[in-house]
């Protein structure tokens, strides 16, 4: 039997499943991997929320590595530092769309 990883490690991957683990921060991750770098006075707008909001949001994501920023005079910039999360969507998205299937022939039968 293969021996299991170190479980530092399972405890870091559920940090950053849990860092992705709100609809606001997917759409701000989804927006940055498709506009680029956006300010927080962007993404406020895109999210729909205010500032404190989206600024905790975004904390979050720069804790977990998947987002960075800079400051850009009295802005602060945000980008997208792990654009491998957007196969990961894509992942999630397959099995969304096989869950879909197996319960349309479900309910056929």
């Amino acid at each position: 039997m293969k021996a299991f990883r170190n479980k530092k490690l399972y405890q870091r991957r559920a940090e950053i499943l849990k860092a992705l683990a709100h609809p606001s921060r997917l759409l701000m991750v989804d927006v940055l991997n498709e506009r680029g770098e956006l300010c927080v006075c962007d993404l406020i707008k895109v999210v729909g929320s205010d500032q404190s909001t989206v600024s905790k949001h975004l904390s979050i994501l720069r804790q977990s590595g998947i987002i960075d920023h800079r400051r850009n005079g009295k802005n602060s910039m945000y980008r997208l530092t792990r654009p491998c999360v957007m196969s990961f969507f894509a992942c999630i998205e397959q099995v969304m769309k096989e869950n879909l299937k197996e319960q349309r022939e479900l309910l056929a039968s």
